[in-house]
């Protein structure tokens, strides 16, 4: 007697669902039990892709090329025979595209500081697939822990330049699931900021005042010479 076909499964024939940019992937669709022949038909985001026939319940094996973010998303199929109405969906598979990362930009409001002052540096890479991981380094010593980042957001450390010796050459490191696809940043130099004197503004006024002075005398020697030299007439 014919028979519905079951619930169709869809499976990637590699087995991983993490894909790079230019990757041909396979699909397979298959329904277990039902009355062949089989239709099945693939559909990304609820748009038909394929349709494959089946003769019998051998299943139907789909080939993609994933050439851009648009490629990767949801995935369905279908499965029909001649007795199953609106025939039967499967499971759905998600690919998430692989993309190795870009070189990290490290930053910070202030490249000059004093000793006793807090400062922050940020670390960020603008392409590559979430999560990134960050690290930062002092020379080639490591100053913090790794720092997993879910969101497209910059890495923060805080730092307190305590002596001379927190200023120098400071870099960061990204890094995510794309293999061998570790990215170090551009050098970030921390110097220090030097302290105005504070006799320099007493000086300043000192000299405003001697110069004053030196004008108003001079201004005021017409006055002093000019009776006096009359006077003695």
């Amino acid at each position: 007697f014919p028979e519905m076909l079951s619930n169709p499964r869809l499976i990637p024939v590699q087995g991983a669902l993490n894909v790079v940019m230019n990757q041909n992937v396979s699909l397979s669709c298959h329904s277990d039990s039902g009355t062949p022949p089989v239709r099945y038909t693939l559909f990304k985001h609820n748009q038909k892709i394929s349709t494959l026939n089946r003769p019998d319940l051998t299943p139907g094996l789909f080939n993609l090329t994933i050439n851009s973010a648009s490629d990767v998303g949801e995935y369905k199929c279908k499965a029909e025979n001649n007795i199953s109405g609106g025939g039967k969906y499967s499971n759905s598979l998600n690919f998430t595209l692989k993309e190795p990362i870009s070189k990290p930009m490290l930053s910070s409001p202030t490249s000059q500081a004093k000793e006793g002052q807090n400062v922050t540096l940020s670390c960020l890479s603008e392409n590559g697939s979430l999560p990134i991981t960050y690290m930062f380094f002092k020379g080639r010593k490591s100053i913090s822990p790794p720092v997993k980042m879910q969101k497209r957001e910059a890495a923060v450390i805080f730092l307190f330049m305590n002596s001379s010796s927190d200023f120098g050459t400071y870099k960061c490191r990204a890094e995510n699931s794309f293999r061998n696809n570790t990215k170090y940043s551009n050098s970030f130099n921390f110097t220090l900021a030097e302290e105005r004197s504070h006799s320099q503004p007493l000086i300043i006024s000192l000299g405003l005042i001697l110069l004053l002075f030196i004008v108003g005398f001079a201004l005021a020697i017409p006055f002093f010479i000019i009776p006096s030299y009359k006077a003695s007439e």
